[in-house]
């Protein structure tokens, strides 16, 4: 008598591995955000050793301190979110008939693993000095924390969405239009949040300390130039960048008569969304950094990155599970 398989791969909907990975994916944005106040208070360098904080799980006095809180509470977060990845990663292995899903869930743990490490080697790193461009290695890592941060969230969305019970039942013939024009934008997104990361931790964000114009008296360009004046002005021009190619992907599903009424429902949040970023993006300039209003615009961005590429996403399923 044969025995019988210690665990059986289907393509089928999976009810409790669909909420778990949506479990997940919501989990990201609560990563996302303690990271991006500590950032706006400056705090990320409140404990200087790692993995550890002051050498301990439970650091003296990290509830009573705003930034050591902030910098603990990421750190922990962070821990939760690895734990959570990989136990989705084992789950999906064991049960997912579809290979390309059981990959997709190993990258995201070495991405969330990597994660890990650069948000370490940023505290690690920071007493080392680039005196060419004048900030720190642990400055660098920092950057690339942040852009890190980006790819990770879409690869949990792109998950919970492959695990939902509609994307497996659904098929979603889109035209090539509207999958180009999502390709373009989640590029483009990704390039002006890796930009943002840059800003933020080159301290540029009040480089440029007018908006809409670049001088007080209405100038365009910058009147004197820098490399976080440029930086600045390269955010904002990439914004007005985003900004058109939201609007013609938008456009393209709104005419795709193949397009879902979630997915048009979508498309008008995705156009709120932007019009929000901008109102917070110019309301960082005016408030001088208001470590809320900073924080809110980092959200918004990731929240702008993450829809468009669930909709991107959405619209590639029919090539995707054809693999």
């Amino acid at each position: 008598m044969a025995s019988r398989p210690f665990f059986t791969r289907t393509t089928a909907p999976k009810p409790a591995l669909a909420l778990f990975s949506a479990l997940g994916a919501a989990w990201v944005f609560v990563l996302v955000a303690l990271g991006a106040f500590t950032t706006s208070i400056n705090a990320g360098m409140a404990f200087p050793d790692w993995p550890l904080s002051n050498g301990s799980l439970n650091p003296q006095g990290w509830l009573s301190d705003v930034s050591m809180f902030a910098e603990h509470s990421h750190r922990l977060s962070a821990g939760l979110m690895s734990t959570i990845t990989i136990v989705l990663a084992l789950w999906i292995w064991c049960a997912e008939g579809r290979a390309w899903l059981r990959q997709l869930a190993a990258y995201a743990v070495a991405l969330v693993l990597l994660q890990a490490l650069v948000g370490g080697l940023r505290v690690l790193l920071e007493s080392h000095q680039v005196v060419m461009i004048d900030t720190s290695v642990g400055r660098l890592f920092a950057m690339l924390h942040a852009c890190l941060a980006q790819v990770f969230v879409c690869c949990m969305i792109a998950i919970a969405i492959a695990s939902s019970r509609s994307w497996i039942l659904q098929p979603r013939p889109v035209g090539a239009p509207v999958r180009r024009a999502g390709l373009w934008c989640c590029w483009l997104l990704l390039a002006q949040l890796g930009i943002a990361a840059v800003v933020r931790h080159s301290f540029a964000g009040l480089a440029i300390p007018t908006f809409p114009y670049s001088t007080a008296a209405g100038g365009l360009l910058p009147a004197v130039w820098s490399f976080k004046v440029g930086i600045a002005f390269a955010h904002r021009v990439m914004a007005v960048i985003v900004a058109a190619g939201l609007v013609w992907f938008v456009t393209r599903i709104w005419r795709d008569k193949a397009a879902t009424l979630g997915m048009r429902t979508a498309g008008s949040a995705l156009l709120s969304l932007l019009g929000l970023q901008i109102l917070l993006g110019a309301t960082v300039i005016w408030t001088h950094r208001d470590a809320m209003f900073t924080t809110s615009h980092v959200l918004v961005g990731v929240a702008t990155l993450a829809t468009t590429f669930w909709l991107t996403w959405l619209a590639h399923r029919d090539a995707i599970e054809a693999r």
